[in-house]
């Protein structure tokens, strides 16, 4: 497996160009910050540090976007306590601190991967799929919502993706069940090269044993609590079948097969 070359992480004050409502408690937050854009790797993250009162700790979010030219990066998050809330208070002009990019990204010697995706784990999947397309490469992805509303994320895909499949719980958008019910569906059929999966535990486990049944290699990208971000607090330590792994530096991208042994 061909990994991205990785590059040194830098702290950067970065500001915010724009805040935009995607969803119910779901944002998109641009911001000027050209060193991360010059070295983002898609499926990396940022440890994000808001000047706000009662918020101390840094903030983990998956870069959803990165833009060389423009010198922006973009975090696409839910509001879900004092950290997010002090995020989505953000206005144009005002600044955070960015420490990144951080951690494994996804393979980049594919041509034709799966990305699949469910609720916030789409986010890390469109960088993946903008620096795919950028690079010649015709990605698809499989996303999954409990209902229609939740599916916007095909709008900010349409740009990097050759096809996009949706399935939602209530059947009010594309096929009716969870990712898995269409995905052997689309593996016996699409050609793929690769799998890659982002979003609930669940869903990356039946992702990763479907894509096994067929013979294709699967990365996932893990989600935990992080205190650092740099491998030193111990907080994000996992079970691998290659021993204890911290999710922030050994991560959060992992072979399938290495983490759902």
């Amino acid at each position: 497996m061909t990994l991205p070359e990785m590059k040194s992480k830098v702290m950067e004050e970065a500001q915010v160009r724009t805040q935009k409502r995607l969803a119910e408690g779901v944002y998109r937050l641009e911001l000027s910050a050209p060193e991360h854009a010059r070295h983002a790797l898609p499926g990396q993250f940022v440890q994000v540090q808001v000047k706000s009162p009662g918020v101390f700790l840094r903030r983990p979010l998956g870069l959803a976007e990165a833009d060389t030219e423009s010198g922006s990066v973009a975090l696409i998050y839910r509001e879900v306590g004092k950290g997010t809330a002090a995020l989505a208070a953000l206005r144009p002009g005002e600044q955070v601190n960015l420490l990144g990019p951080l951690g494994q990204g996804f393979r980049m010697d594919v041509q034709h991967p799966l990305l699949v995706g469910g609720g916030m784990g789409l986010s890390p999947l469109l960088c993946y799929a903008q620096h795919l397309w950028r690079h010649g490469a015709q990605p698809e992805v499989l996303m999954g919502g409990r209902t229609a509303a939740e599916l916007f994320w095909q709008d900010l895909f349409a740009p990097y993706a050759a096809a996009i499949h949706l399935t939602t719980d209530d059947g009010s958008l594309g096929r009716q069940g969870f990712v898995t019910a269409l995905l052997p569906e689309l593996l016996a059929e699409g050609g793929y090269d690769s799998v890659a999966a982002c979003g609930p535990e669940i869903m990356m486990r039946g992702v990763a044993k479907v894509a096994q049944e067929q013979g294709l290699p699967c990365e996932v990208s893990l989600e935990r609590r992080m205190g650092c971000g740099l491998g030193a607090c111990l907080s994000c330590a996992i079970d691998t079948a290659h021993g204890r792994r911290k999710v922030c530096k050994d991560g959060p991208v992992f072979p399938a097969e290495e983490v759902f042994c």
